[in-house]
């Protein structure tokens, strides 16, 4: 990840912030799921993902099981700006 988008995740809403959290923590799951994990409506989870799209670091895929969700994922390679600063 470069330093512009390590600037832009530190820009996006707390929702978003938390949104891209949970996708860390839990690998990839569906709007429904998350909505579940972050206990954020399910609006503000379409927005977050969004915002997190726009800066190009999740994916979105077909879900296999119900064809009508899709499963949204961190892309590869990202880091977090905490990883990147070596000591």
């Amino acid at each position: 990840m470069t330093e512009s988008d390590e600037e832009d995740i530190a820009d996006l809403p707390p929702s978003a912030k938390l949104v891209y959290k949970v996708l860390e923590y839990n690998g990839p799951l569906t709007q429904k799921g998350i909505v579940q994990e972050s206990m954020l409506s399910a609006r503000t989870v379409r927005y977050a993902l969004e915002r997190l799209d726009e800066i190009g670091v999740i994916e979105e895929d077909v879900y296999f099981a119900d064809a009508r969700q899709n499963l949204y994922e961190l892309t590869e390679g990202v880091v977090e700006p905490e990883a990147a600063v070596s000591d």
